[in-house]
């Protein structure tokens, strides 16, 4: 691992992981498309470079921290882009929230260089990065995942090698797909209550003590349930409908709006139509695996218990 590598990307992110790894005792040199997001970081020891290919042109180890699929990729193909002088057994590290075609791409456009590549969506948001305490995603090849975890060690509590590369970007996005779809449900509930009457401290307060606040569906109910292919009822769906029914009923009564949940009964109802009214609740989300011939559990679908 060299001792001196670039880091471009100075965004609220990336500026706190480049810090990081001039704390860790790395050489950075640094480039942003804002001269000043740089001066901080200069101020500790980084060096400045004009452009991606300047930046290039003295390091073997580069790491990204961008926007998005479009600042990465003009940053690696531009004229004055990495890509241009990169060099033959260097190492590319990206950080970016970034679309797996594209990392694919950049990913055999460097082996073709012969240089490495190593995808590296991260999760924890500022707080986390400004404590080193970050989860990062790695889709890598053994050997450049190698190469980069004195790297990633430095900015990242949890380094997690989910697969080759492009599998990095689609955990990640997938995970803030499911965070930001059950938020959605969670306000059309807050909002609910809010309209009938109910202080939102108190209900906030009561959903972070309840099951909801301990993530007890995706630690406990699921994990014995829908991932095993059991239905034995830990909670009857027959049961589940009636409690969803009746709370769309509330909003109804007081012209709130629950897009999520009326599509969620809608589910369940189709559930109960095929006979499953007495099976764990989880199952209705059996006619999304059916849909998409994806099952989450290693059984075959057709050792799935529907009885």
């Amino acid at each position: 691992m060299p001792a001196r590598l670039g880091f471009i990307g100075l965004g609220n992110m990336g500026s706190l992981m480049a810090e990081h790894l001039l704390r860790a005792g790395f050489q950075v040199i640094v480039h942003d498309i804002k001269r000043e997001a740089a001066e901080h970081l200069c101020s500790l020891g980084a060096h400045w470079a004009e452009t991606p290919a300047k930046l290039a042109e003295k390091v073997s180890l580069i790491c990204l921290s961008l926007p998005g699929p479009a600042e990465m990729e003009r940053v690696v193909y531009a004229e004055s882009g990495v890509l241009s002088v990169f060099k033959s057994e260097g190492l590319l590290i990206d950080f970016t929230t970034n679309s797996p075609d594209l990392v694919r791409r950049v990913d055999s456009d460097l082996k073709n260089a012969g240089a490495g590549f190593v995808e590296a969506p991260v999760s924890g948001g500022i707080s986390c990065a400004a404590n080193g305490e970050l989860t990062v995603q790695v889709g890598a090849n053994p050997d450049d995942l190698e190469r980069a975890k004195p790297v990633l060690d430095a900015v990242a509590r949890n380094v997690v090698h989910v697969g080759s590369v492009g599998a990095g970007n689609i955990c990640k996005l997938l995970h803030n797909c499911a965070v930001f779809g059950s938020n959605l449900a969670l306000i059309e509930c807050l909002t609910t209550g809010v309209k009938v009457g109910i202080d939102a401290s108190i209900m906030i307060g009561l959903f972070q003590n309840s099951g909801i606040g301990r993530n007890h569906d995706l630690q406990d109910s699921l994990p014995a349930t829908l991932f095993q292919g059991d239905f034995r009822p830990r909670f009857a769906l027959s049961a589940a409908h009636k409690d969803l029914r009746l709370a769309l009923e509330l909003a109804n009564s007081v012209d709130v709006s629950m897009p999520v949940a009326e599509y969620c009964l809608k589910e369940m109802t189709e559930a109960l139509r095929r006979g499953w009214g007495d099976r764990d609740h989880s199952m209705y989300l059996t006619l999304q695996e059916e849909r998409s011939g994806a099952g989450v559990r290693d059984k075959p679908k057709e050792q799935m218990d529907r009885t």
